[in-house]
């Protein structure tokens, strides 16, 4: 029997007030290494968000979603991880949403 495990954090969200032309954190930063994560968009406009807060990594439009599992398949813990340490933040893609969240979900190593 393996002791590797996951564990998912608490969601991270930001209201659509907070989602300006500028990026802004979406919660704190990551503690533990990430195995899965999900990019939910619940405002009622386009945004990007990035690991860095200054270059665009992606664009979802409203009611869109991206997963990214890592891990898939993996057997052992020395496999492939987003890093603990970073901030994932988010930004309008020129029109500020009026209504909704930009969530987070992540599974990370317990």
């Amino acid at each position: 029997m393996s002791d590797i495990r996951a564990n998912f954090a608490t969601i991270r969200s930001l209201g659509f007030a907070a989602i300006g032309a500028a990026y802004s954190a979406v919660g704190a930063a990551i503690i533990k290494r990430i195995q899965v994560i999900k990019f939910y968009n619940g405002t009622d406009q386009s945004v990007y968000y990035s690991n860095d807060g200054t270059n665009d990594k992606d664009i979802l439009p409203p009611g869109a979603f991206f997963v990214v599992d890592v891990t898939a398949n993996e057997v052992k813990n020395d496999g492939f991880f987003f890093a603990a340490g970073e901030t994932w933040s988010v930004k309008h893609a020129g029109v500020a949403p009026t209504a909704g969240s930009f969530y987070i979900t992540i599974v990370e190593e317990a």
